[in-house]
């Protein structure tokens, strides 16, 4: 299911899969080499998802790797997807290198689970608010501060697609205290998030201190589901970004959202929550 298009995020994904599938048979590059003839380089721009995989090297590879036959032709079909521009293009000089690939990933994924406890969720930002938090912020300058903003606009319209992205976010009850913009821009985001709330892709929870302790202590954090590729969990610093690929590794995150749902206001609670203005509660 390719919803926002984006070559290098499909590339990427298949880069990904076929390490994975490499490691798993404790296979080196240098027997890939002997075995396929596929250069060392060669497989390390595959599997970095550097260039576009052919159909016949990724064949050649999984067969080596003694990779089931449906793995072979969900990967074949996924590269043979990674063809044209990435639907952010239009604002490529804008958003660094690591988040392009996030944006990139979080458009093809079909489930994504989030967790933000100190600033309200991206997706889920009304225009006004994007707006205000960018000029606060100071990370853009001002002379992209509008388009940065329709950016931010453009990527919320994956809630929304024709078959849009299913949606799990639990949000600190901080990130809904935060001081942006004017008291109506905050009321209009609270409104947003109650319309958002209704729909039947977007769930949303919100963790207040009261509350009590969870496992996601440590702070945000993004799991992506897909239909066609194994799920990543993302975790954003100040200057970049840690793609968590092995399996294992992301179940940690799994068990964490799963947590967080527990120790959260219900979906119901959140929704009478965010009825009433801050500061009133």
């Amino acid at each position: 299911m390719t919803i926002r298009h984006d070559p290098s995020a499909l590339r990427w994904l298949v880069g990904v899969e076929l390490a994975h599938h490499r490691k798993r048979a404790a296979i080196t590059p240098q027997q890939v080499q002997e075995a396929t003839g596929i250069a060392r380089a060669k497989l390390s721009h595959m599997e970095t998802g550097r260039y576009q995989q052919l159909p016949e090297d990724i064949g050649a590879l999984l067969a080596l790797y003694g990779a089931a036959r449906h793995d072979t032709d969900r990967l074949t079909s996924l590269s043979q997807s990674g063809e044209g521009k990435s639907w952010w293009a239009s604002w490529s000089n804008l958003v660094p290198d690591w988040f392009k690939t996030f944006v990139g990933l979080e458009g093809l994924a079909a489930k994504a689970f989030l967790f933000e406890p100190l600033v309200m969720p991206g997706l889920l930002q009304t225009e006004e608010y994007a707006r205000a938090i960018t000029e606060a912020t100071g990370f853009v300058r001002p002379d992209h501060a509008e388009r940065f903003v329709s950016f931010r606009v453009a990527r919320a319209k994956r809630l929304t697609d024709d078959d849009p992205l299913e949606l799990h976010a639990v949000i600190g009850d901080g990130a809904l205290r935060l001081n942006v913009g004017t008291p109506e821009v905050r009321y209009n985001q609270y409104k947003h998030l109650c319309e958002m709330a209704k729909r039947p892709n977007v769930t949303i929870q919100i963790w207040r201190p009261r509350d009590g302790p969870h496992t996601a202590m440590s702070g945000k954090f993004v799991v992506l589901d897909f239909d066609q590729a194994r799920s990543i969990a993302y975790s954003e610093r100040l200057d970049g970004a840690v793609y968590v690929q092995d399996q294992d590794d992301v179940e940690t995150y799994k068990m964490a959202a799963k947590n967080l749902q527990t120790v959260a206001m219900s979906p119901q609670q959140t929704l009478t929550h965010l009825k009433v203005m801050p500061g009133d509660d």
